[in-house]
This record gives structure tokens, sequence and C-alpha cells, in this order.
């Protein structure tokens, strides 16, 4: 499930106007944050950024990279996209659409990447949740069952049965509860609205005429002349009653959709999306299948991640990534819905074994079926010396409390407990805002868990077809820690990957500042929250990057001395 937040997936849609509210504060504080925010440093700019532009102009200007690629598990990448086709991972071994596997890697025409949820005949779109998923094989066999009968083995998976069920059966009646809400509502303002246009007859719609109508007694009346003027101060646009109601219909349409798709894929254990992938899916050693359509049908959340991490910079088009000597390759692996352990594993390996040195994973679930083989492809990534950046999680929950998949604990127990991938770096999210509201309200922490926290709310990047938009969510603030990492994987290339995430973790930006933690009404430090207590900061992990000596060997590469600046960035 992608980790990514937006006000139409939050709002329940009770009425137009709750709705309309929501947004126009949505509006009003994305007006007041630049749009580069994650960019500017603190003490420079007055934001909370990652002190990037400073970075590279007074550290890293002048000075030579070498090209990193970083892998994008994600939806899906507009690989045409105006600031990201230029910076696109190209398979150097393989001819273009000629239908062949010229490079023997087992995938055909894998120019720009490769998909996993895709098959012969299209692309997976809509997916289950992996608590649906488990609910539904499990259905059949303990739906008439007898506890009192099961084996003691039995009884924990009847158990288990009982618990998914409860959470299905229960957000499906959730679901049905908001779509029949929403609908009402749609209803009840579509009235108000057309006695507005009643009113106005031929007349066009403006703030003049919207108050010349006399209101009377009518509430309905009343309410479709403030709706009106809510509508027509985020839109001067709408002349005409037609208009209205088209800007009505497309706010409603976003909330409808997300509840009709919860009924008919999400919590719907009779759909099964790999028909149209074709592989044999409880074959989890499985790993040739799939298309090289690495865009896909939806593919704005990876389009928008990959732009934060190397979208081109100053190119005076759209925005800015964070690392300027990338190449993105699209791993497609995330439908909508949870994604699946076999696709993620076999994603991880396929950008290890095509060069990515850094893998960015903004996806999450709570169930984790075959997390033995994700952690064998993590594993296989450390021994490929590549780094995992991995996003938090938006349920403003405590991950030292819940579980979140994929996660860097092996499930395979040692004698000393558990152990845990040293490749991995869990990203939490902040917020353009001073203390006590540091902390984006819907992240996820955890004082052992989460490392850090990096931008993640009013974050402006690309999507497809040349657009660019604001998105909020772990999601966000995980591609642009991934960012730093590929700038300093570029910038020191001898550094590995256990060497820059220690960097990372150690060059973040402490403060004792109170900050409210999310989900709670409770104060914390930043390192009551997360194992670091910081806040991500490029210009910091530069410098420090710049004195540790390498302990990988690059061909052809002279190190460059060490940066000595006047101080690291404070507070």
């Amino acid at each position: 499930m992608f980790f990514y937040n937006q006000y139409s997936k939050s709002v329940k849609f009770y009425t137009l106007l709750a709705l309309l509210v929501s947004f126009l504060s949505s509006v009003t504080a994305q007006d007041a944050v630049p749009k580069n925010w994650f960019h500017l440093d603190k003490s420079k700019d007055g934001f909370n950024g990652v002190s990037s532009d400073r970075t590279y102009k007074e550290l890293l200007k002048g000075r030579k990279s070498k090209t990193v690629v970083v892998a994008i598990l994600d939806s899906g990448v507009d690989a045409d996209h105006e600031d990201l086709k230029s910076v696109m991972w190209t398979n150097p071994k393989e001819i273009p659409n000629n239908g062949k596997d010229d490079d023997s890697n087992g995938y055909i025409d894998d120019i720009h990447g490769w998909n996993f949820i895709g098959g012969a005949n299209g692309n997976v779109d809509h997916d289950t949740y992996e608590t649906t998923r488990l609910y539904g094989k499990m259905k059949y066999k303990y739906e008439t069952a007898d506890r009192d009968k099961l084996t003691s083995k039995q009884k924990k998976e009847y158990d288990l049965f009982l618990k998914l069920r409860d959470e299905v059966e229960g957000r499906r009646k959730s679901a049905e509860a908001n779509l029949a809400g929403i609908n009402a509502s749609e209803k009840q303002v579509m009235d108000a609205v057309n006695k507005v246009i009643e009113q106005l007859g031929t007349k066009e719609v403006n703030e003049l005429n919207l108050d010349a109508i006399d209101e009377g007694d009518s509430k309905s009346l009343s309410l479709g002349i403030t709706i009106a003027k809510n509508l027509l101060e985020n839109d001067p646009g709408i002349k005409s009653g037609d208009d209205l109601k088209k800007s009505i219909a497309k706010e409603f349409k976003e909330g409808k959709e997300h509840f009709s798709n919860e009924l008919n894929y999400a919590f719907n254990p009779d759909f099964d999306s790999r028909k149209i992938v074709g592989d044999h899916y409880d074959d989890v050693n499985e790993r040739i299948y799939g298309n090289n359509d690495v865009k896909g049908p939806d593919a704005r959340h990876g389009t928008h991640v990959a732009g934060l991490v190397g979208a081109v910079r100053n190119n005076n088009i759209g925005m800015n990534g964070i690392a300027d000597n990338v190449r993105i390759m699209s791993v497609r692996c995330v439908p909508d819905g949870d994604e699946r352990d076999k696709d993620i594993a076999n994603a991880i390996r396929y950008a290890v074994d095509n060069g990515a040195s850094i893998i960015n994973m903004s996806f999450g679930k709570g169930y984790s079926p075959n997390k033995d083989k994700i952690d064998e492809a993590v594993k296989y990534a450390a021994e490929h010396d590549v780094l995992l950046v991995h996003a938090a999680g938006n349920s403003a929950g405590n991950n030292d409390k819940i579980t979140n998949y994929p996660n860097r604990k092996f499930a395979k127990k040692s004698l000393f407990g558990k152990k845990k991938a040293s490749n991995w770096i869990e990203i939490g999210a902040l917020a353009p805002n001073e203390s006590p509201n540091l902390i984006a309200t819907f992240s996820n922490y955890g004082k052992k868990e989460v490392d850090l926290f990096s931008p993640g709310v009013l974050i402006y990047s690309t999507v497809p077809d040349n657009q660019y938009e604001n998105l909020q969510g772990t999601s966000m603030a995980s591609p642009i820690a991934a960012g730093v990492a590929a700038m300093l994987r570029s910038y020191f290339p001898t550094l590995t990957a256990k060497q820059i995430k220690d960097i990372i973790r150690k060059s973040t930006v402490k403060t004792n500042d109170l900050v409210l933690t999310p989900g709670t009404n409770k104060d914390a430090q930043l390192k009551e929250i997360s194992s670091t207590g910081g806040i991500i900061n490029a210009y910091n992990a530069v410098l420090l990057a710049s004195k540790t000596k390498g302990k990988k060997k690059v061909k052809n590469w002279v190190e460059e001395g060490a940066i000595i600046p006047d101080q690291f960035v404070k507070p």
C-alpha cells in the first residue's frame, strides 16, 4: 500500500461544505509554504529542509561525481516526463523493442526497468489487501469449523482467521456506510445548488449575483449559496450552473471511487488480480514473469517519488530533485492495494542485479506471509552493497509496538534474537512547521525502529503527463532521504552502503524542542520517537562524508580532499 496522504483520502464526504473547508485550509497552507521548502536550510531560509541547495552551492560546487542508479520500487514511473526522461536508467545491454532478451537476464526489452505486476495481456491496477488475501485463503477451511475439534496448531490458525474475518467484514461494512453517506451528501448538495441555479436563471454565477438571492427561510438555498461561494472562491473559472455541478461531481468522485474500490477490490476476498500477471503465484521462488511496462495504469505515486530523488536540477522546468547525477530505474511492484511479498523480493533482486546502489520503498502493510523471501532479497542487497530506504508509514503509530512490513528485522531468529539488516534506513515524515508541530501528524515513529525524520508534507514533485503536484506522506519523506543518500554515493563513491547509512544517521540535525507525538496529545523530544533524535541534513552529511575514509574500491576514482566548513547545520 502506498504511503501517502491527501485531504481527499481522509475526509468522509458527509457534506461538501466540510470537504471544502478542509480543502481550502489545505490550499491556504500550501500557499504559505514555498514549493521547494524541502530543499531549503533552516539557518539560511527558515525552513527545516535538507539543505540540499546550500550543499550544492557551498560544498559540492566544482567537485566531480559518479552516476548512481536509484531504483524506485513503486506503482510505476512516467519515463517520458519532461523532468525525468533524461535521467531514466536505460539498460545498456538491451536493444529497445525488438522482442528479445538481449542481455539474457530473463526479462525481454527491460529498457527502463521491469513490471512485476503485469502480464502479456495488461497490468494490475487494483488489488486486495494482504489481510483480505489471508482471510480468503483461510475462509473455505475455517468458515464452518468447530474450534473444539481442532488441533492446537489449527486453533491458532482459526483464531487468526476470526481476527482477519472481523477486520475484512468490518471494513466492508464501513465502506458500504461511507459510500451511502457520500451518495446521500452529494444528493443533498446537488439539491441545494440546483435551488441556487433556479434562482439565478440565466445570470452568471458570481459573488454579486449570489448575494442578490433572497434566501428567505430556505436552509437548503442558504447551504447552496454557501457552497457556490466556496467553489467560486477556489475556482474563479466557474461561470454557469453546469460549471457548479461539474465541480461538485468532481469533488465527490474521489471519495466514491475510494470506497467503491474498497468494496470491489481491497476487501473483496473473491477478487484475483493474478490472472492478469499469469505467473505461478504459489511458487514464491519464481523469478521470470511480468512485462516491460514500467509506467502502468496509474504512475502518479511512483512518478512523484522519482522526481524527488532525481528530477533534473536547474533546468527551469518544474522542480529539482535532491540528487544531481542519478539514473532512475522503475521497478513496478505496488498496485492500488497491498503489494505482494513475491513481487517485492523479485523487485529488490532485479534492482540489485541491474546496478542499483540505492532502492527506495515507499509502501507497507500489516501482514507478510512470505517475509522470509523478502529477507533473503534484503540480504542479497546487503551482499551487493545496496542501501534500502523505506517509508515508516502513515498511521500515526509507534513502529516499536506495531508491525509494519517490510522491515529490517529478519523473521528467522538468531541466538541473540532477531537480527536486523545493516543496509536499511527507516524514514518518518517532517512538516514545514516549528515545534511542537514539527512532525507530520500522520507519520509513524519509533525510538528503535524509525531512524530519522525527512520532509514529507506539502511536497511538490513530478506526476504523469508532464504535470506537477503537492502530495504528502512518508512516501515522500523516504525518496527525499534516498536522494540525500544518492548525493553521497555520487560524490563519495568509495563509501559503502553501511557507511552511507551511518553518515546520514550521525549527521542529523538535533533539537531538544518538544514535539507533538503523532496520534497522541503527548509531547516528546525527537530522541524519544526516533533512534537518532534528528532531522536529515545533506549539508552535514556531505561534511561528514568528506572526512570519512571509504571502504570500497572504485576503478579510476581519485578521492578529493576533505571539505572544511565553518560549522555543521544546527537547529
